[in-house]
């Protein structure tokens, strides 16, 4: 048995129903779709804002349906989402008082973040949103260490008349609107510090520079219980989340030494954004094993899609999803309202736990036995969860040699020798909730 599961200190956003959910989606969309070469195009080739603006002009998703793309997250068992409002590019996806760089404007003429806000709310799922600190477009943004504008031969004399205390105003307001004239928000997702970045002798930015506590401030006035992340670059305890991106963490995340409520986001590919050419999609397994992977380490994933140009979803993120709607249909109870358990999972296996409910994942199929560590004598019943069939329980012989293949201090499960036809098998133990 390992150490006592561990327990967040309480936080200022409403945490119950984010564990219970474990699973959303996030949503990387804007006129860097056009593009298709990822989201952050204009810093990767320092496109400067006369050559981008081309996306912009020629932005019309004809096929864009946020119905869609609501039933297929809460198909693949997704219980929340948060989606770019404004990504780095600074194109708004919602009719903004405060910028002609939106939706609104471009051929499509529609509030898109207010469709798909309204599209999720209907299919059950909570709703949050993603807001960029960052802004290449604004013309008080300073230009900065990820600029596209950081290599331009005068990119100091570029700053002259830029000024932050614009942009911070500016950025306030959008999130006033955000928070006041889309109902209730769940979560708002601010991305991201820099503070100790340097080229050229430009500074990256951090707190000061967004007026981070003011913001922070203002979120949690307009949307009581709403979740922040932690990318405004304050002290770890001001946030409620804390946001591995791209990795997997192999136990509860802390933070000096204390555990925190924490989600990682991952994506289906290697681009955040939709990108015709990228060719790292992860598999099947990978993709089931990434989220059981997070729950069994007391965390939730956030999963991101790359919607096209054209308002679609990619083929192969459909497929990605419909793989998580088939291991969810039969194993959503090994992920909702579960986190780490205290027991020690054999190899190749992970647990999830939630009361005395005992899930073991099994990630390579073993041949007839497998051997728990720590709970002989307390399991009552166990099944496959797919189909419910029994599972036999094998407890070592009182006063009697153990057979060779039995290990001393644990319980076997008898497995069927032919794995079952779901990507990553689950068994189910009830266990004597004294013994938890």
């Amino acid at each position: 048995m390992k150490n006592k599961v561990p327990q967040p200190a309480p936080v200022a956003g409403d945490m119950d129903w984010f564990v219970q959910a474990r699973f959303g989606m996030f949503i990387h969309w804007g006129t860097y779709a056009a593009a298709a070469r990822h989201e952050w195009v204009k810093h990767n080739e320092e496109i400067p804002d006369g050559e981008y603006e081309k996306y912009f002009r020629h932005f019309n998703p004809d096929l864009f349906c946020p119905q869609d793309w609501a039933r297929m997250a809460r198909d693949a068992g997704m219980k929340y989402m948060v989606i770019t409002s404004k990504h780095h590019e600074g194109f708004c996806l919602w009719d903004t008082q405060y910028t002609d760089y939106k939706a609104t404007n471009t051929p499509c003429g529609r509030d898109l973040l207010r469709e798909v806000a309204d599209a999720f709310r209907a299919e059950g799922l909570r709703v949050g949103f993603y807001y960029s600190l960052i802004d290449w477009h604004h013309p008080d943004f300073t230009i900065d260490p990820i600029h596209p504008m950081r290599n331009h031969p005068n990119a100091a004399r570029l700053n002259e008349g830029r000024d932050m205390n614009r942009y911070r105003e500016y950025m306030r307001n959008q999130v006033r609107e955000l928070l006041t004239n889309f109902g209730d928000i769940d979560i708002i997702w601010f991305d991201f510090s820099y503070p100790t970045a340097e080229h050229k002798g430009l500074k990256g930015k951090g707190r000061e520079d967004w007026h981070s506590e003011a913001l922070l401030a203002l979120a949690r006035e307009l949307q009581p219980g709403i979740i922040v992340d932690n990318r405004l670059d304050l002290p770890p305890e001001m946030a409620d989340i804390h946001t591995p991106e791209q990795f997997q963490p192999h136990g509860w995340v802390t933070v000096d030494g204390k555990p925190v409520y924490w989600e990682t986001c991952q994506t289906f590919s290697g681009s955040w954004g939709y990108h015709r050419d990228e060719a790292t999609w992860k598999s099947p397994e990978q993709l089931i094993q990434m989220l059981v992977n997070t729950v069994s380490c007391g965390g939730n994933l956030l999963m991101n899609v790359g919607p096209t140009a054209r308002g679609t979803f990619d083929d192969r993120a459909v497929r990605s999803l419909h793989a998580y709607a088939e291991w969810m249909r039969l194993h959503a109870r090994s992920i909702y309202g579960c986190t780490q358990s205290a027991f020690e999972a054999p190899q190749d296996c992970r647990y999830t736990q939630n009361g005395n409910r005992l899930y073991l994942h099994v990630f390579a199929w073993p041949f007839r036995h497998l051997h728990l560590s720590g709970l002989a004598g307390k399991i009552e019943y166990a099944q496959l969860l797919n189909d419910a069939s029994e599972i036999k329980v094998i407890e070592a012989p009182e006063d009697k040699p153990l057979p060779e293949w039995m290990k001393p201090g644990s319980v076997t499960l008898e497995l069927p020798v032919i794995k079952p036809r779901v990507t990553v098998p689950v068994t189910r133990s009830l266990t004597k909730m004294s013994v938890l």
